[in-house]
């Protein structure tokens, strides 16, 4: 609780001292030094302060007032923090993940539906409120309508990065699209570089590994026998795995633009930090398996 309340102050800091990046107030900087984005940190508190929360409730898992809506709600004042600096990918992100924790510990379907029902009536009104995001979606419905503005620069330029490293791409080091003709190449669109100077083997390489990550967290929570151990290790399976997915769905151009990293690769240390925080305490977590006095795995049953 201590690290969410921490978080949420910064996130809420970021309103009132933090600077604007292409329409997303998401950053403090610090003496001038370097930049933090508290929301990368938040994403992580919060996944700690639902686990935290279901785990103290498992007693009352068949009351929704008591356990999933206030669970949620925990969600909700993250996601709140974050949509004040008009930060929506981040918020988006945050979501599947809260959904992912809490539909995995065993939320209701029906429950589920109705707050995946009221998100996709949410969604469209946070779009039409900014009018770059508009532009940016509407830009993404309709690739072949007048772009005056360039709207669809990046996405365009991102699936010519592409195209452009065939089969076996253009080796390393040897991108043409990264010299100023995708301006967050190093962020949002690094994957678009691996395409183009690894070809479809690197990228498929990549994605390899973001499923290979996803599946080996997942076997570390069939193992876990807490409870609240493995409400986080869901928590974290879902937040690296979907933001990853999300991010190269963007780059393919599956989805409008969002402003998401991709986990471990994309530059930043904000969000490097926080992935690197969260796969450690998923290793202390294995940690403490591998450690424990009667080896018992997560059905109780001790093991030869």
């Amino acid at each position: 609780r201590p690290f969410f309340f921490g978080a949420m102050l910064l996130q809420g800091a970021v309103l009132m001292i933090g600077t604007a990046v292409n329409g997303n107030k998401n950053w403090i900087s610090v003496f001038g030094l370097f930049s933090l984005q508290p929301s990368e940190f938040l994403k992580l508190a919060m996944i700690l302060n639902i686990a935290l929360f279901l785990a103290r409730r498992e007693h009352v898992m068949s009351d929704p007032t008591k356990t999933w809506w206030p669970a949620f709600g925990n969600g909700i004042l993250a996601m709140g923090a974050v949509i004040l600096g008009s930060d929506l990918g981040t918020v988006i992100v945050m979501f599947l993940i809260v959904m992912v924790q809490l539909s995995i510990a065993g939320m209701p379907r029906r429950l589920v539906g109705f707050i995946v029902g009221i998100a996709v009536v949410a969604i469209p009104v946070a779009i039409n409120i900014s009018a770059s995001r508009r532009a940016r979606v509407l830009a993404w419905l309709n690739p072949s309508a007048p772009d005056p503005l360039d709207v669809n620069w990046q996405s365009k330029h991102g699936v010519w990065a592409l195209a452009a490293g065939g089969i076996s791409g253009t080796g390393f080091g040897d991108s043409k699209m990264k010299w100023s003709w995708i301006p967050e190449v190093e962020n949002d669109f690094i994957f678009a570089i691996i395409g183009e100077e690894f070809g479809l083997i690197g990228a498929a390489v990549v994605i390899g590994l973001f499923i290979m990550l996803g599946f080996i967290l997942v076997k570390i929570i069939v193992k876990t026998p807490g409870s609240y151990e493995r409400y986080v290790l869901i928590g974290i399976m879902g937040w690296i795995v979907l933001q990853a997915l999300v991010n190269i769905a963007v780059v393919l151009n599956f989805l409008p633009v969002l402003g998401v990293p991709l986990p471990l690769i994309s530059s930043g240390g904000s969000s490097l930090l926080s992935t690197l925080a969260a796969i450690g305490v998923a290793l202390g977590i294995e940690r403490r398996n591998a450690n424990a006095p009667l080896g018992r795995n997560a059905r109780g049953v001790r093991k030869r």
